[in-house]
């Protein structure tokens, strides 16, 4: 046999072998695929939570609120009341445990913050900030103070009164005042996202606000969960009711002196349930208005003691224009800002007379034109 011969016999079976290893790849790489297309054509499966275990049955509660009586696999063992499980969707049997909590982790369902607003951030409200000093903040940091007493403080608030008022701010002041964790919800949002679950989600927000503790938890528009009782119709109300039952059964359950405290805001306390507002809930009802002459004062400069003002404008002209038109002191805010672009239009870097004047006027005409929009709708 030649050389030549040799060599080719030698290549020949060097390119057969890679082929034979190629062929193999792909084979597998078929049968991979075939068994990830099998894997994604099956049944997707529903996640459930144990409610209770009766021997290889149990009882399932879904998200949806419903209740099964359903069978276990024999091969899921060690089940236990509020483990996650996988269940077939047409029968409902429980087929894997999966490692999941029953809990939402409500941290990512709330605005969660340690606030930085000093009591002078807070204009025009003199006598709501000595209120809250004193049923919030004290409590809070002196409970010694109360025992020596024999009193118990308030275990809750309500702050009511027109929108822009500045209830929003007083929370998260007597928060930063008292170097509580500040836990936001809004109280239309938890019905509206949460049905189903809206009980579950408060007692998980109460169980942080503990952990988190000393804690404020601030609910806007309790009016959304706690307006007065009708009859229970749809499981949207009865939802909204269960969660309001929940809520109460979260106050209750607070100690006066103990470090966490509940403060809920309303545009509208003549609908809210007397439940919420009796002695040893929110037990105390303070009223935020919209400021006096001396409140727009303080409000206004607040708000524009950054900004480069004409030393000639007349401000007691302005602070009485405002007051004629009753603004809140979110309005206030918004004149300061619109004068701001007022200003910057003309192509100024100061801000005069005619410019405050005129964002008075445009302030108004957007709250003529959003109470029209409320009215029409």
């Amino acid at each position: 046999m030649t050389e030549e011969i040799k060599k080719a016999i030698y290549s020949y079976n060097i390119e057969n072998s890679k082929l034979e290893d190629e062929t193999k790849l792909l084979k597998e790489t078929i049968l991979h695929l075939k068994k990830e297309i099998d894997r994604l054509r099956q049944a997707p499966l529903l996640v459930a939570e144990i409610k209770e275990v009766l021997g290889d049955t149990a009882i399932l509660h879904l998200k949806t609120g419903n209740e099964f009586y359903v069978n276990i696999s024999k091969d899921v063992i060690g089940l236990q009341p509020g483990d996650a499980v996988l269940v077939e969707q047409k029968n409902l049997n429980i087929v894997k445990k999966i490692n999941g909590s029953s809990s939402f982790g409500v941290e990512k369902f709330v605005i969660m913050e340690k606030p930085n607003i000093d009591w002078s951030d807070v204009g025009g409200l003199k006598d709501t900030i000595r209120e809250l000093q004193e049923v919030i903040e004290l409590p809070l940091t002196k409970p010694e103070l109360f025992e020596k007493v024999g009193i118990q403080p308030p275990k809750g608030i309500l702050l009511h009164g027109p929108p822009g008022t500045g209830k929003t701010l007083l929370a998260k002041a007597v928060a930063s005042a008292t170097k509580s964790t500040f836990i936001e919800i809004v109280g239309s949002e938890l019905v509206q996202k949460f049905i189903g679950e809206g009980a579950k989600i408060v007692k998980e927000i109460f169980q942080l606000a503990k952990q988190k503790a000393p804690a404020i938890v601030f609910i806007d528009e309790i009016d959304a969960l706690a307006s007065k009782r009708i009859e229970q119709g749809t499981s949207g109300e009865r939802e909204v009711q269960r969660t309001f039952m929940q809520l109460l059964a979260e106050l209750d359950g607070f100690k006066p002196l103990g470090n966490v405290k509940l403060i809920a805001t309303t545009n509208r306390k003549d609908i809210l349930d007397p439940a919420i507002i009796r002695p040893g809930r929110l037990d105390r009802l303070i009223h935020v208005k919209n400021p006096d002459f001396e409140g727009i004062k303080q409000i206004f400069k607040i708000h524009t003691k950054k900004m480069n003002l004409d030393k000639k404008i007349d401000f007691e002209k302005i602070y009485k224009l405002i007051q004629k038109e009753e603004f809140s002191g979110a309005e206030i805010h918004s004149i300061a800002t619109e004068s701001g672009y007022n200003a910057i239009r003309k192509k100024r870097s100061k801000i005069i007379e005619k410019d405050l004047v005129e964002a008075i006027k445009k302030v108004k005409e957007d709250e003529e034109k959003e109470k029209r929009h409320e009215m029409f709708f």
